[in-house]
């Protein structure tokens, strides 16, 4: 679940993120000051938007923004207020986390994609699809994990790629934005000693 909020060029509207609408055709349901955004084939809720926000809460930030369980809670008060059954549920887990690339092999329908299993957790491993020149095994880098909004304002969510699934993304300096980025591709290169499973820090993380 991903919370955006851009007052200046959008207006007093929280977007709330659930899921990935893939382009298909949505419809609104509006009650109020709450819009549901749902995919007019499955009724499926991909997107809130909550008009004038502000009256139930203080956000401050600009693009993606972080809420408290309280804030979520007054939210889902909200939604209720208005008529609708469904609630928020925060997701604070973190989504740009090291990962380490234990397994790698060729994508059987593509010259230059990879099939890559990364380790993002103590016990969790996903499958991600890259094309990054320098993926090798063993090497640890940056993991954009579905939920997860880059620099950009695009947004990362579970696919395929020619046929394969990809849980997420394997990140350049360059789409991280990261200062003196080199302007070419391949993935962050981090030291063996990193540990998988730590959120993303610039700081820590990129010497430029």
């Amino acid at each position: 679940m991903i919370f955006t909020y851009n007052k200046e060029h959008v207006g007093d509207v929280l977007m709330v993120i659930v899921a990935d609408s893939k382009n298909d055709q949505v419809a609104v349901e509006r009650k109020g000051n709450v819009a549901r955004v749902f995919l007019i084939d499955t009724q499926e809720t991909v997107a809130w938007n909550i008009f004038q926000v502000s009256s139930l809460l203080t956000i401050s930030g600009r693009g993606q923004v972080f809420l408290t369980d309280e804030d979520v809670a007054i939210l889902n008060q909200e939604l209720q207020k208005e008529g609708f059954a469904e609630s928020l549920v925060n997701d604070k887990e973190p989504k740009f986390v090291v990962g380490e690339i234990v397994k790698l092999v060729a994508h059987p329908d593509s010259d230059h994609l990879n099939i890559c299993q990364v380790k993002i957790g103590e016990e969790k491993t996903v499958q991600i699809v890259a094309g990054a020149p320098n993926a090798a095994l063993g090497l640890k880098t940056i993991v954009a994990l579905p939920g997860a909004m880059m620099p950009n304002g695009s947004l990362i969510f579970s696919g395929e790629l020619r046929g394969e699934k990809s849980f997420g993304m394997m990140c350049s300096p360059r789409e991280l934005q990261l200062p003196n980025a080199p302007q070419k591709r391949g993935i962050i290169e981090l030291d063996s000693s990193e540990v998988v499973g730590t959120p993303f820090d610039p700081a820590k993380h990129w010497q430029g």
